[in-house]
Protein backbone atom coordinates (compact mmCIF):
# COMPACT_ATOMS: atom_id res chain seq x y z
CA UNK A 1 0.00 0.00 0.00
CA UNK A 2 1.67 2.80 -0.97
CA UNK A 3 1.80 6.17 0.82
CA UNK A 4 0.15 7.91 -2.20
CA UNK A 5 -3.24 6.31 -1.38
CA UNK A 6 -2.96 8.08 2.13
CA UNK A 7 -5.27 10.29 1.57
CA UNK A 8 -8.10 8.01 0.66
CA UNK A 9 -7.09 6.23 4.12
CA UNK A 10 -7.01 9.37 6.10
CA UNK A 11 -10.76 9.87 4.71
CA UNK A 12 -11.96 6.96 5.83
CA UNK A 13 -10.53 7.59 9.63
CA UNK A 14 -11.75 11.27 9.60
CA UNK A 15 -15.38 9.30 8.60
CA UNK A 16 -14.65 6.86 11.38
CA UNK A 17 -14.14 9.81 13.98
CA UNK A 18 -18.10 10.87 13.44
CA UNK A 19 -18.81 9.00 16.17
CA UNK A 20 -17.68 11.89 18.88
CA UNK A 21 -20.18 14.69 17.28
CA UNK A 22 -23.02 12.66 18.12
CA UNK A 23 -24.94 9.72 19.41
CA UNK A 24 -28.48 9.17 18.77
CA UNK A 25 -30.78 8.01 21.70
CA UNK A 26 -33.97 6.71 20.05
CA UNK A 27 -37.06 6.91 22.25
CA UNK A 28 -40.66 6.50 21.36
CA UNK A 29 -39.87 7.69 17.73
CA UNK A 30 -37.74 10.65 19.04
CA UNK A 31 -34.60 11.30 18.19
CA UNK A 32 -31.88 13.05 20.35
CA UNK A 33 -28.71 14.34 19.22
CA UNK A 34 -25.77 14.62 22.13
CA UNK A 35 -23.60 17.70 21.31
CA UNK A 36 -19.60 16.86 21.65
CA UNK A 37 -19.89 19.57 24.62
CA UNK A 38 -22.61 16.89 26.08
CA UNK A 39 -20.12 14.13 25.61
CA UNK A 40 -17.21 15.76 26.77
CA UNK A 41 -19.21 16.69 29.62
CA UNK A 42 -21.16 13.23 30.65
CA UNK A 43 -17.42 11.44 29.71
CA UNK A 44 -15.91 13.36 32.33
CA UNK A 45 -11.96 14.42 32.55
CA UNK A 46 -10.61 11.33 30.74
CA UNK A 47 -12.35 13.14 27.50
CA UNK A 48 -10.37 16.13 28.16
CA UNK A 49 -6.71 13.95 27.58
CA UNK A 50 -8.23 11.88 25.28
CA UNK A 51 -9.55 15.13 22.77
CA UNK A 52 -6.31 16.42 23.16
CA UNK A 53 -5.35 12.43 21.27
CA UNK A 54 -7.51 12.91 18.86
CA UNK A 55 -6.44 16.04 17.73
CA UNK A 56 -2.58 15.26 17.86
CA UNK A 57 -3.80 11.82 16.05
CA UNK A 58 -5.16 13.77 12.74
CA UNK A 59 -2.34 16.22 12.86
CA UNK A 60 0.41 13.04 12.66
CA UNK A 61 -1.44 11.36 9.87
CA UNK A 62 -1.23 14.06 7.74
CA UNK A 63 2.47 15.52 8.95
CA UNK A 64 3.33 11.91 8.16
CA UNK A 65 2.19 11.56 4.90
CA UNK A 66 3.60 15.05 3.95
CA UNK A 67 6.91 13.78 4.86
CA UNK A 68 7.01 10.93 4.28
CA UNK A 69 6.38 10.80 0.61
CA UNK A 70 8.72 8.62 -1.35
CA UNK A 71 9.23 11.22 -4.49
CA UNK A 72 10.11 13.65 -1.76
CA UNK A 73 12.67 11.39 0.37
CA UNK A 74 14.39 9.74 -2.95
CA UNK A 75 14.24 12.25 -5.29
CA UNK A 76 13.88 10.30 -8.62
CA UNK A 77 14.40 13.67 -10.14
CA UNK A 78 17.62 14.04 -9.57
CA UNK A 79 18.72 10.69 -10.02
CA UNK A 80 19.82 10.89 -13.77
CA UNK A 81 21.90 13.95 -12.22
CA UNK A 82 23.60 11.50 -9.99
CA UNK A 83 24.06 9.03 -12.37
CA UNK A 84 25.86 11.32 -14.65
CA UNK A 85 27.74 13.24 -12.07
CA UNK A 86 29.31 9.65 -10.70
CA UNK A 87 30.07 8.23 -14.24
CA UNK A 88 31.93 11.52 -14.80
CA UNK A 89 33.45 10.75 -11.40
CA UNK A 90 32.39 14.80 -11.03
CA UNK A 91 32.47 14.45 -6.93
CA UNK A 92 31.87 17.96 -6.58
CA UNK A 93 28.80 18.03 -8.88
CA UNK A 94 27.03 15.84 -6.63
CA UNK A 95 28.19 17.57 -3.22
CA UNK A 96 27.11 21.08 -5.15
CA UNK A 97 23.47 18.83 -6.22
CA UNK A 98 22.90 17.32 -2.52
CA UNK A 99 23.87 20.62 -0.96
CA UNK A 100 20.46 23.08 -3.03
CA UNK A 101 18.39 20.07 -2.86
CA UNK A 102 17.74 18.79 0.71
CA UNK A 103 15.93 15.02 1.45
CA UNK A 104 16.64 12.14 2.86
CA UNK A 105 19.18 10.68 -0.48
CA UNK A 106 20.90 13.72 -0.88
CA UNK A 107 21.13 13.62 3.37
CA UNK A 108 22.53 10.18 3.45
CA UNK A 109 24.90 10.80 0.00
CA UNK A 110 26.17 13.65 1.12
CA UNK A 111 27.97 12.08 4.26
CA UNK A 112 29.37 9.15 2.43
CA UNK A 113 30.81 11.28 -0.54
CA UNK A 114 32.98 13.59 2.04
CA UNK A 115 34.55 10.52 2.50
CA UNK A 116 36.04 10.20 -1.24
CA UNK A 117 39.34 12.01 -2.16
CA UNK A 118 40.57 12.78 -5.57
CA UNK A 119 43.38 10.15 -5.21
CA UNK A 120 41.49 7.94 -2.94
CA UNK A 121 38.29 6.02 -2.76
CA UNK A 122 37.71 3.32 0.36
CA UNK A 123 34.64 1.69 -0.13
CA UNK A 124 34.53 0.24 3.30
CA UNK A 125 35.12 4.09 4.63
CA UNK A 126 32.35 5.70 2.50
CA UNK A 127 29.56 2.46 3.35
CA UNK A 128 29.96 3.22 6.55
CA UNK A 129 29.64 6.55 6.60
CA UNK A 130 26.25 5.64 4.32
CA UNK A 131 25.14 3.33 6.63
CA UNK A 132 25.62 5.85 10.02
CA UNK A 133 24.03 8.70 8.17
CA UNK A 134 21.04 6.54 7.13
CA UNK A 135 20.42 5.47 10.93
CA UNK A 136 20.85 8.70 11.82
CA UNK A 137 18.16 9.96 9.60
CA UNK A 138 16.15 6.59 10.25
CA UNK A 139 16.01 8.09 14.27
CA UNK A 140 14.74 11.48 13.39
CA UNK A 141 11.88 10.43 10.65
CA UNK A 142 11.07 7.44 12.80
CA UNK A 143 10.38 9.57 15.56
CA UNK A 144 7.33 10.75 14.29
CA UNK A 145 5.90 7.91 13.54
CA UNK A 146 6.96 6.27 16.56
CA UNK A 147 4.43 8.95 18.27
CA UNK A 148 1.69 7.43 16.55
CA UNK A 149 2.13 3.91 18.74
CA UNK A 150 2.46 6.15 21.71
CA UNK A 151 -0.69 7.53 21.04
CA UNK A 152 -2.87 4.09 19.95
CA UNK A 153 -0.80 1.97 23.25
CA UNK A 154 -1.82 5.17 25.72
CA UNK A 155 -5.42 6.00 24.80
CA UNK A 156 -6.93 2.76 25.69
CA UNK A 157 -5.07 3.06 29.22
CA UNK A 158 -6.60 6.97 29.76
CA UNK A 159 -10.11 5.16 28.08
CA UNK A 160 -9.53 2.01 30.67
CA UNK A 161 -9.02 5.04 33.64
CA UNK A 162 -11.87 6.98 33.05
CA UNK A 163 -13.74 3.85 32.91
CA UNK A 164 -12.63 3.00 36.16
CA UNK A 165 -13.20 6.72 37.98
CA UNK A 166 -17.36 6.22 36.38
CA UNK A 167 -17.44 2.51 38.11
CA UNK A 168 -16.23 3.73 41.37
CA UNK A 169 -18.88 6.41 41.50
CA UNK A 170 -21.74 4.56 40.18
CA UNK A 171 -20.76 2.80 43.06
CA UNK A 172 -19.88 5.63 45.55
CA UNK A 173 -23.79 6.97 44.33
CA UNK A 174 -25.40 3.28 44.75
CA UNK A 175 -23.55 2.56 48.29
CA UNK A 176 -25.45 6.47 49.08
CA UNK A 177 -28.78 4.82 48.36
CA UNK A 178 -29.42 5.69 44.40
CA UNK A 179 -30.23 2.55 44.02
CA UNK A 180 -33.94 3.84 43.44
CA UNK A 181 -33.51 6.49 41.23
CA UNK A 182 -31.83 5.60 38.68
CA UNK A 183 -30.90 8.65 36.68
CA UNK A 184 -28.70 9.41 39.56
CA UNK A 185 -26.52 6.40 38.23
CA UNK A 186 -26.59 7.16 34.66
CA UNK A 187 -23.71 9.85 34.51
CA UNK A 188 -21.37 7.66 35.92
CA UNK A 189 -21.97 4.82 34.15
CA UNK A 190 -22.23 6.97 30.88
CA UNK A 191 -18.64 8.18 31.39
CA UNK A 192 -17.63 4.68 32.36
CA UNK A 193 -18.90 3.42 28.80
CA UNK A 194 -17.89 6.31 26.87
CA UNK A 195 -13.99 6.83 28.13
CA UNK A 196 -13.46 3.17 26.96
CA UNK A 197 -15.22 3.54 23.70
CA UNK A 198 -13.19 6.84 22.96
CA UNK A 199 -9.87 5.47 23.97
CA UNK A 200 -10.44 2.42 21.39
CA UNK A 201 -11.63 4.45 18.39
CA UNK A 202 -8.59 6.79 18.74
CA UNK A 203 -6.38 3.87 18.87
CA UNK A 204 -7.22 1.54 16.59
CA UNK A 205 -6.27 4.00 13.32
CA UNK A 206 -3.56 5.32 15.24
CA UNK A 207 -1.66 1.61 15.45
CA UNK A 208 -3.13 0.82 11.78
CA UNK A 209 -1.32 3.95 10.35
CA UNK A 210 1.77 3.64 12.97
CA UNK A 211 2.06 0.13 11.07
CA UNK A 212 1.47 1.69 7.20
CA UNK A 213 3.86 4.71 8.15
CA UNK A 214 6.78 2.51 9.53
CA UNK A 215 6.62 -0.44 6.92
CA UNK A 216 6.28 1.98 4.14
CA UNK A 217 9.29 4.23 5.29
CA UNK A 218 11.56 1.14 6.01
CA UNK A 219 10.87 0.42 1.92
CA UNK A 220 11.93 3.60 1.20
CA UNK A 221 15.24 2.92 3.14
CA UNK A 222 15.88 -0.34 1.33
CA UNK A 223 15.36 1.72 -2.27
CA UNK A 224 17.28 4.21 -1.40
CA UNK A 225 20.50 1.97 0.09
CA UNK A 226 19.69 0.14 -3.50
CA UNK A 227 19.83 3.18 -5.39
CA UNK A 228 23.11 5.10 -3.36
CA UNK A 229 25.02 1.63 -4.03
CA UNK A 230 23.86 1.60 -8.03
CA UNK A 231 25.72 5.52 -8.07
CA UNK A 232 28.36 4.68 -6.23
CA UNK A 233 29.54 1.60 -8.88
CA UNK A 234 29.33 4.09 -11.38
CA UNK A 235 31.97 5.79 -9.84
CA UNK A 236 33.79 2.85 -8.77
CA UNK A 237 33.55 1.73 -12.68
CA UNK A 238 34.81 5.44 -13.58
CA UNK A 239 38.08 4.98 -11.39
CA UNK A 240 39.11 1.53 -12.89
CA UNK A 241 38.33 2.65 -16.64
CA UNK A 242 40.37 5.70 -15.83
Amino acid sequence: MKLGKIGNKLILILIFFIPFTTFGQYSDNIQETISLGDLLKQGGWAMWPLGLFSFLLIFLIIKNALMLREKGMLRPDLHIKFQNSFRDGNISEVIEICKKNDSLITSVLSEGIERISENNYDAADVSDAIEEAGNEQMVIYMKSINYLSIIGGTAPMLGLLGTVSGMIKAFSVMSQGGMGDPSKLAGSIGEALITTATGLVIAIPAMIFYFIFKNNFLKTMSTMSRKISSFLSLYKNQLHEG
